[in-house]
């Protein structure tokens, strides 16, 4: 059974603008804007082991966060011509159903009381992105020698293989608001190892989180509702995020064209690695 962390770990709600989230927000936004990688594997950590948010609070912000942010960066992004739409097609088919299903099953059995694993949980999904990261290339170069061995057994493996990815991502972005950009990309580029040039790769994998987000973001949203402590979404810790993410998510689309994104990757992992075992073992962050 699924027991969403609420009444006890909902935050108090902000009052106005906070400049701490929007320098999150900053951060955020480029980092996604680059390597179309953050919105959650990112956004998340910093809000809950840097800012002190509750857990339930973090992740249902969070995904309204990288639904609006990203938004605009498809938009940047769709204008160069890099979203593969077949392949959002595929990850939305098994992602938005089963994203669904999560948020109906954690809606059904919302109650008023604190869950420990939430936020364990998101270190554990964390980690494995940073580890993916790390093994793109290997897992880039041993897709390409299967894709150019047996071509035609490999081709028959993608669609299937990219619902599948879909499904596993959209469940746990549900669950924690981390994974959209992070592990669909790792999983792009071992399913389309020639298709998926740096560029589409970051653009493809911005569209397909945006209704995933708001499916996920509704969840909670319903959840709060059901639970009787209202909606856990903080209106004016989101605006504060967008506030600096909307810009930099912006310029960092325009700059994905101009810059390599694996240095920015590799960077990115490694951070993600710290915060990982910082959420999973609280202890050794101090």
């Amino acid at each position: 059974m699924l027991d969403l962390v609420m009444a006890a770990d909902v935050a108090p709600a902000l009052t106005g603008i906070d400049f701490g989230y929007t320098l999150a927000g900053i951060v955020t936004g480029l980092v996604v804007g680059i390597t179309g990688v953050g919105g959650g594997a990112v956004m998340t950590p910093i809000l809950i082991l840097l800012l002190g948010v509750a857990p339930a609070t973090a992740v249902a912000t969070d995904l309204w966060f990288a639904a609006i942010t990203k938004l605009f960066g498809a938009s940047i992004h769709g204008v160069g011509g890099n979203i593969d739409w077949q392949v959002v097609r595929r990850l939305w088919m098994g992602s938005i159903p089963v994203a669904i299903v999560v948020a109906v099953l954690v809606a059904i059995n919302a109650k008023p009381e604190k869950v420990s694993w939430l936020t364990t949980a998101i270190g554990v999904v964390v980690l494995v992105t940073a580890i993916g990261m790390f093994l793109a290339p290997v897992l880039i170069k041993a897709a390409q020698a299967n894709r150019t061995e047996t071509p035609a057994k490999f081709q028959n493996f993608q669609a299937p293989a990219t619902i599948f990815s879909g499904g596993v991502v959209g469940g746990l972005v549900a669950l924690t608001s981390v994974g959209a950009g992070a592990l669909g990309s790792v999983a792009m580029t071992a399913i389309y190892p020639f298709r998926m040039t740096p560029h589409r790769l970051v653009a493809t994998d911005i569209a397909h989180a945006i209704p995933l987000a708001v499916v996920a973001g509704t969840g909670y949203i319903v959840t709060g509702l059901i639970a009787g402590i209202g909606i856990v979404v903080d209106p004016w810790m989101l605006a504060s995020m967008l506030l600096g993410s909307i810009p930099t998510i912006i310029a960092g689309s325009f700059l994905a064209r101009r810059v390599k994104p694996r240095g920015i990757q590799i960077a990115l992992a490694s951070v993600l690695l710290f915060v990982a075992i910082s959420a999973i073992f609280p202890f050794a962050s101090h």
